[in-house]
């Protein structure tokens, strides 16, 4: 298991990518495809940046990354990244001038995640609750065939998050990279497809 944990630690620091979660989204996308240039991406839970950097060279000068975290990153981004620190459940007035801005995006991405307590299902509990907090984003942000990818811990709630997200998306599946710690219980719900508001 150490050796599995090195092997992307140490990729990423090749890479120069601040956190090995990289290569979760990177096998999303070469699964699922996507990203494409000229995307407008939002990026919640961006922290410490390894997403929005991949999601930049993917989207290329001519797309736009929109990320946030509570947490503060102190890194040069490329031109086409705009990081706000703050919370997005409550959001500050300049972040939210962003985002409708920057309004409709052709991608929604979370790696939001809590502040894990060690009681099960309290945890899962609380990442459901982050997840779904990602998904309610949706109306009025996301492009009509838009994509979703919102990480989550398995637990009881998930179901229902699924049947949600059929009501919205054409095609819904759940998925685990092979990136993610064996023992991690995170996995990754995908939508493909957005309705969008009628």
């Amino acid at each position: 298991m150490k050796k599995y944990r090195d092997h992307f630690f140490q990729k990423a620091k090749q890479d120069k990518y601040p956190a090995r979660s990289v290569y979760k989204l990177q096998e999303i996308d070469r699964k699922f495809s996507l990203f494409r240039p000229g995307q407008r991406v939002l990026d919640l839970g961006a922290a410490p940046g390894s997403w929005a950097l991949y999601v930049a060279k993917k989207v290329g000068l001519s797309g736009q990354v929109l990320a946030v975290d509570r947490q503060a990153v102190d890194r040069d981004w490329p031109q086409q990244v705009e990081f706000y620190q703050t919370d997005v459940l409550e959001p500050g007035a300049e972040f939210l001038a962003q985002l409708k801005a920057m309004t409709p995006f052709d991608v929604l991405i979370s790696d939001l995640a809590p502040k894990t307590t060690g009681i099960k299902l309290r945890d899962q509990t609380l990442s459901y609750e982050l997840a779904r907090a990602a998904f309610d984003l949706c109306p009025g942000r996301l492009a009509a065939g838009g994509k979703f990818v919102a990480k989550v811990f398995d637990g009881p709630d998930v179901q229902e998050l699924l049947s949600a997200m059929r009501r919205e998306f054409e095609k819904v599946r759940g998925f685990k990279p092979k990136s993610s710690r064996q023992e991690s219980k995170e996995s990754f719900l995908l939508g493909f497809g957005y309705y969008g508001q009628t």
